[in-house]
């Protein structure tokens, strides 16, 4: 099974359209929405991670394109800087998904790459700067 997260930039001509409804039915792909903003009859963006075996994910990419989507790998990742974190906790209520917790017994805070959606929450809070954002390399 394929896993892919990236950006789909929607242009107002299609921002309407059932487009992740034709990856789901028509090429069996799952889509799982990290973030979106859609502003009807404007343009539209989603952060979306898409899983199926690779024929399906590599179909479902081209439509993606020949209905006008535009598809762009996801450029970056948040990274928790270890040595700076003071386990201070104050970006564990702002974090949707669970990414960073803190452990009950040891009172340190861990970080969960793949539970991240990017929201950027966590970085604005942090007062330590234990939060960045890196490009990644693919």
């Amino acid at each position: 099974m394929k896993q892919t997260k990236v950006v789909l930039n929607f242009p107002e001509n299609i921002v309407e359209d059932p487009v992740t409804y034709h990856l789901i039915v028509d090429y069996g792909v799952q889509v799982n929405i990290l973030r979106a903003s859609i502003d009807p009859g404007k343009q539209g963006m989603m952060v979306v991670e898409l899983s199926g075996e690779e024929s399906q994910v590599s179909h479902g990419l081209n439509y993606l394109e020949q209905v006008g989507v535009q598809v762009e790998s996801l450029a970056e990742e948040i990274r928790h800087l270890e040595d700076r974190c003071a386990s201070c906790t104050s970006c564990i209520p702002h974090c949707p998904t669970q990414a960073l917790e803190v452990d009950r017994e040891s009172w340190y805070v861990s970080f969960e790459p793949d539970k991240c959606i990017l929201c950027l929450s966590c970085l604005e809070v942090c007062i330590y700067s234990a939060i960045s954002v890196k490009e990644r390399l693919y």
